[in-house]
């Protein structure tokens, strides 16, 4: 397949030059030297002023196998905005494989330099500058104006007037991710002396809301979308994820972290062979019956004593499994942990007493929903969270929903997309990326339509971008087979994945949703070729 041309906003000179910001600050650009790069004028961002750019030729890393590469920074505002956002681009000296590559955050976040560094995100199969740079392909990353790496939206999320940023927010949602892209392409243009050949986006959690995002509104910025567990319904699943809190402060009862690994060890056992072999995890979490409340009155060895569970902890575990109702009648609000899942992310305790809730679910609430940095998160009632989740949708779902199913623009466009996720993700539910898929069915035709160009892969046993899970294998390289879909046309059946366990490589392939692997009942189950794709 031939690459698709793309009309370029605007023209290219390349040259040297020395670029002064606005500020004063110079930064002088050689081609000549061994320590500066090669670039282009300054890029037009359509709607943003690129007030400073600043390049820095990086030596070859042996430790890090990082090879040597320009480094671009861009500063740039929108007007009215108040905003200060960054925006830096790797470009290989060496080795460039002819593609650009965007690459998304996680959290807070709309990008990471060096890699992620919040308490829930370390490396998994989050992607980073780096790892970019190493695959050949030049590479960009954002902060949003909202810093790289911030753990907590308490800095930016209010005015000073105690109203939301809606600029920033803006920008952390998907504005940012667009202007990234376009400077980004005119920076690698002026670099190699011609624009990528295919342009990639690479993104977990809100990685993967933003790779969305962007086939949603701009279908034409990328090629291929690797969305892995991605954030979308961000503005429902956010405020939906403080049910376990909620539930504890309801029921006064608040299981320790031993106790909750106790009834997700016994689900886990009861339905562990349902792809016809017992490895330990759920395959199907959505079909597994087990129920809480069978464990009453079993004696367990917890938090340094026999303890005897009882008919509270089962509710809790049965409410949290569950999910959010609504007060007149029941009606699901928004999906349960996941069985399998651990409760550690969600619902976490301290000593017993009282709840821990997690800083990225409660932040959403505190910030931008009460508007108020003193609220206490554990006032809030089941009533009182059903408020709070049709709020969160009517206030913010047009900003950073991410939920739009019709890809029609991005689909005629030639866009292709993958997205895989994992079964026992405690952080984002994959019920929600499979509600959204099945939308996307609905709305471009039918399986048949959407498999041409968008497909989906649950990851049995793997947690939240391949962390905080129960050791299943997690896909080895999506970004590959997106790559081979795009270019040589070769649509993904399944995609390879692995783990190590107790030093041994365990293979299994994960199939394009709705077949799942079952075992053929011969061969070591730990080996992917004894494995087939069924319904």
């Amino acid at each position: 397949m031939k690459p698709r041309s793309r009309k370029s906003p605007f023209t290219l000179i390349v040259l040297t030059v020395a670029i002064a910001s606005p500020a004063g600050m110079t930064g002088s650009v050689h081609a000549d030297t061994g320590d500066a790069c090669r670039i282009a004028t300054r890029p037009a961002v359509p709607g943003a002023a690129v007030t400073s750019m600043e390049t820095t030729r990086k030596a070859a890393d042996a430790i890090s196998k990082v090879p040597a590469h320009c480094e671009v920074t861009l500063t740039l505002t929108h007007p009215g905005a108040g905003d200060d956002v960054k925006v830096v681009v790797w470009l290989p000296s060496s080795g460039w494989n002819g593609r650009f590559q965007g690459t998304g955050g996680g959290g807070y976040s709309a990008g990471f330099l060096l890699g992620p560094v919040t308490p829930y995100l370390t490396l998994g199969a989050v992607p980073t500058l780096p790892a970019a740079v190493r695959q050949g392909y030049a590479a960009a990353a954002t902060d949003a104006g909202v810093g790289f790496n911030p753990i907590t939206p308490a800095p930016w999320a209010l005015k000073s007037d105690g109203t939301v940023n809606t600029e920033l927010l803006t920008n952390f949602a998907h504005r940012s991710v667009h202007d990234m892209t376009v400077a980004a392409k005119q920076i690698v243009a002026g670099f190699y002396g011609k624009p990528p050949s295919y342009s990639y986006w690479n993104g977990c959690s809100n990685g993967g809301r933003q790779g969305l995002m962007e086939a949603q509104r701009h279908p034409t910025d990328y090629d291929g979308v690797v969305a892995s567990a991605p954030a979308t319904n961000f503005d429902r699943f956010v405020p939906s994820e403080m049910w376990p809190q909620v539930v504890m402060n309801d029921e006064r009862h608040f299981p320790s972290s031993c106790v909750f690994k106790t009834f997700t060890d016994a689900a886990v056992a009861a339905c562990d062979k349902d792809d016809g072999v017992a490895d330990g995890i759920i395959d199907r979490p959505e079909t597994c019956g087990f129920d809480p409340r069978s464990m009453i009155g079993k004696k367990v060895g917890c938090d340094f004593r026999e303890k005897t569970l009882t008919a509270k902890d089962a509710e809790v575990v049965r409410r949290i499994w569950q999910g959010p109702i609504s007060a007149d009648g029941g009606r699901p609000l928004w999906y349960g942990l996941p069985k399998g899942a651990s409760f550690d992310v969600l619902a976490g305790t301290s000593f017993g007493r009282s709840g821990s809730p997690i800083s990225m679910i409660a932040d959403w609430v505190t910030y931008f929903l009460e508007k108020n940095p003193s609220f206490d998160t554990s006032t809030i009632t089941p009533a009182r969270l059903e408020s709070l989740i049709r709020q969160s949708r009517a206030e913010y779902n047009q900003i950073i929903g991410a939920d739009d199913p019709d890809l029609t623009a991005f689909k005629n466009a030639g866009g292709k997309i993958i997205t895989w996720h994992g079964q026992a993700d405690p952080l984002i539910f994959p019920q929600g990326t499979v509600d959204y898929y099945r939308r996307v069915q609905t709305a471009m035709g039918g399986a048949q339509e959407t498999d041409s160009f968008y497909r989906l892969f649950l990851a049995p046993g793997v947690g939240h971008c391949g962390l905080l899970g129960a050791g299943g294998p997690v896909p080895d390289d999506a970004l590959t087979a997106l790559v081979n879909w795009v270019e040589k046309g070769q649509a993904p059946a399944t995609l390879p994945a692995s783990v190590t366990d107790n030093g041994t490589r365990v293979t299994r392939d994960l199939c394009a949703y709705p077949k799942a692997a079952r075992y053929n009942g011969q061969g070591d189950p730990k080996s992917a070729e004894n494995y087939h794709c069924a319904t």
